[in-house]
């Protein structure tokens, strides 16, 4: 909590080049390529960083083949060029994955038309993944036994990207990489609106832990607010010539269906790509793709219906999916760019994901709608270059700000880990050696671990039952990850929530001794928070019943 109150208090007593309203994957990579840069930069969101569209992806760094059958080209080597860029400078965390997909008697194309719409594919990615293969129903029942190939023409596999970890986790090392270069960021600080003042915007700001209110002062706004962007706007008075519509997705996380480390692909009864997707010991399953007026999303019975029924009709598991499987959901609304003539009437499963940047040059103000995580170094650059036209010098405009660091510091850290037998002590429940989770999680950070488990080997224990996460991790949190709430730790910068049953953490003796390093004094009042406002999310949402008025 020290280094989040620092920075409210710089936020307002220093003049910012720009103000970044949203802490999602738009803002927080912004954010690291204008501070990198050489801009002053402030970061801020409502709630948490990633705390919306950003913690509900499939965890999926893709080209886009999905864009292939509506001929959209240029997006698709757009988007491979920037899944290979991802995977060459994120090695430890954006990684190759193999997807096999199944073609059904009966499908729009056969599976010899859309293998060679994945050759075409990996020859727009400039082959630099492993080469597609065809299918025929019995290689598909060798390779992946738990899929029924019944009515089934065959298939093909090829290759995409996934994030090892958690998508949460890869936009908060963003905001992390923007403090290191001098950004001042805050979760839970709301905007209140902002009015252009001579040169200046004058954001209206209120730290949504205590109510307090300032101003923020910045030569550009920049409106990264995710869903939330075309509100926001309004609130500063901005017309845009983009807004946005709403596409509803869920994903339910059930025990380990297969051990083999792909991602399963399917047609749904609708059409509509459906996976099911490795994670760690637990496998996610969906998703859906449903319009919606609002950004404001639940799980609803009907969704965990469909994903379920989708699901089981495509596998043979020893006994089918149930409610009873699910561990927990994630659910969010992808939000879709359109020319804000051309109204909610358009086809948004046709609709991409690609990201618009839309500038007023008069009031010095720039929206971000659409985007996802693919295309994200595209967006802090893109923005970059727009800071620039707005005025603003940046002093090492060619730096490049994103990436893990150089092989030889990656090398240093494994062999000191090596020397004092890191891996040794690797918890047997755990799915990698510790050496390697360290430096995909912390990079150069995971040094002053080493130096703490090598004074004390219990800084290497595991904390919280069910999980790989060791107890100098919740300590570097706490110091340097703006753990406010529970919910920060256990959904965003870790997925310990995702992958463990609610009423498991609620029981939790090592839960609770996370809560103890994590807030100190406050680590009862921090878990009883924490469960009175976070429900089990492997049942549906069932909303509150009317009041009965009696007259």
């Amino acid at each position: 909590m020290k280094l989040r109150n620092r920075n409210i208090e710089k936020l307002h007593t220093d003049d910012f080049d720009a103000l970044i309203i949203g802490g999602g994957i738009n803002g927080a990579a912004t954010a690291a390529a204008l501070a990198g840069k050489g801009a002053k930069v402030a970061l801020i969101d409502r709630g948490d960083f990633a705390g919306s569209t950003s913690m509900h992806s499939s965890n999926l760094v893709w080209g886009g083949i999905k864009y292939m059958e509506s001929k959209d080209f240029a997006l698709v080597r757009k988007l491979c060029k920037s899944r290979n860029h991802l995977i060459k400078s994120y090695p430890s965390t954006v990684q190759e994955i193999r997807f096999l997909t199944t073609i059904s008697k009966g499908f729009r194309h056969s599976p010899k038309y859309l293998w060679a719409g994945t050759w075409l594919y990996w020859l727009m990615g400039n082959g630099f993944t492993k080469l597609p293969r065809l299918l025929s129903p019995k290689n598909i029942k060798q390779e992946e036994p738990i899929i029924d190939i019944e009515g089934s023409v065959g298939g093909f596999e090829y290759s995409d990207a996934y994030l090892h970890d958690n998508d949460a986790r890869f936009v908060f090392n963003f905001v992390r990489h923007s403090l290191n270069y001098g950004a001042i960021a805050a979760n839970y600080v709301e905007s209140l609106g902002a009015e252009r003042e001579g040169q200046h915007w004058v954001t209206k700001a209120r730290n949504v832990m205590d109510g307090s209110t300032f101003n923020i002062r910045s030569k550009v706004l920049i409106n990264a607010a995710g869903p939330w962007v075309d509100q926001h706007n309004a609130l500063t008075g901005e017309k845009t010539t983009h807004q946005h519509l709403y596409s509803k997705g869920i994903h339910l996380i059930v025990p380990q269906l297969t051990e083999t480390k792909r991602v399963l692909a399917f047609f749904a009864d609708d059409g509509r790509l459906f996976f099911v997707i490795p994670m760690g010991n637990r496998t996610c399953i969906g998703t859906t793709d449903t319009h919606m007026e609002h950004p404001e999303v639940d799980v609803t019975a009907e969704d965990i219906e469909f994903v379920l029924e989708n699901i089981n009709k495509r596998l043979t598991l020893e006994k089918p999916l149930t409610q009873d499987d699910i561990i927990s959901t994630r659910c969010g609304v992808r939000p879709l760019a359109i020319k804000a003539d051309q109204g909610s009437d358009r086809d948004f499963l046709q609709l991409s994901r690609k990201h618009v940047i839309d500038t007023n040059e008069d009031s010095a103000h720039i929206s971000i709608f659409g985007g996802k995580l693919t295309d994200c170094l595209n967006v802090g650059d893109e923005i970059a270059e727009e800071v620039v036209r707005l005025g603003v010098n940046l002093s090492d405009i060619n730096y490049r700000w994103y990436g893990e660091p150089p092989e030889p510091v990656k090398q240093q850290f494994m062999d000191q880990a090596k020397r004092m037998n890191l891996d040794a002590m690797t918890a047997p429940t755990s799915t990698e050696p510790l050496s390697s989770r360290l430096w995909r999680r912390y990079a150069e950070q995971a040094m002053q671990m080493l130096e703490k488990i090598r004074q004390d080997p219990a800084e290497a224990d595991i904390l919280i039952e069910g999980t790989e996460y060791i107890r100098c991790e919740l300590e570097h949190a706490r110091d340097h990850e703006m753990i406010t709430q529970l919910e920060d730790f256990l959904r965003r910068r870790a997925k310990v929530s995702l992958v463990v049953h609610h009423e498991q953490l609620r029981h939790s003796k090592g839960l609770k001794e996370a809560c103890r390093v994590l807030f100190g004094d406050q680590a009862e009042e921090r878990f009883a928070t924490y469960f009175a406002e976070n429900r089990d999310t492997s049942q549906p949402y069932t909303a509150p019943a009317e009041p009965q008025h009696t007259h």
